[in-house]
């Protein structure tokens, strides 16, 4: 495969995870998402979607970077796919199943996981990893408006906790139609 096709194929693994989240956010954002209460720094509505499709290009050409060295690149890699898969997974989590709760969760592991990539990243292409830099700078401001958003609509919390009691219920009245 020749560097051209290397570089439009990495950035469009990239954008096809920006896809596969756009499935359960487009829907929620008019709907949903519009009736939560958001602290006053919430961005614009308009803004994401031009936001992560520059952030994608980015993590695709630091992945073509990285891919391209051939040496010492399996970690990095496999990190790479890690937190492009909990990216994905984020989206779900927020907008599809729509609990602010799970997703907090979630992309406190997203963090921790595009740092170690940033970090593997460095020591095969200091460019690659320089070009995740506004990737995780935005993921931190959007863990600090996951984190209020889940704040302010405490409803979910609420239905978190409902559903440990569900499943307690449901454990014990099974163990006690099994005793």
């Amino acid at each position: 495969m020749n560097k051209w096709a290397k570089l439009i194929a990495s950035i469009l693994i990239c954008q096809m995870a920006g896809f596969v989240g756009s499935i359960f956010t487009a829907s929620s954002i008019p709907t949903w998402y519009a009736d939560l209460q958001k602290p006053t720094f919430s961005p614009p509505n308009w803004l994401f979607g031009p936001v992560w499709i520059i952030l994608y290009t980015l993590m695709g050409i630091s992945l073509y970077l990285v891919f391209n060295k051939k040496k010492n690149i399996k970690t990095p890699l496999i990190l790479f796919a890690v937190q492009l898969i909990l990216n994905s997974i984020w989206s779900i989590l927020f907008f599809g199943l729509q609990n602010p709760f799970y997703a907090f969760i979630e992309i406190i592991i997203l963090w921790i996981a595009i740092l170690l990539t940033i970090i593997s990243f460095y020591k095969v292409s200091k460019n690659a990893s320089l070009l995740l830099l506004p990737y995780i700078i935005w993921v931190s401001v959007a863990t600090i408006l996951n984190y209020y958003i889940w704040v302010l609509n405490p409803w979910y919390y609420g239905l978190f906790i409902w559903n440990i009691l569900n499943i307690t219920y449901f454990l014990k009245k099974k163990n006690k139609n099994e005793g």
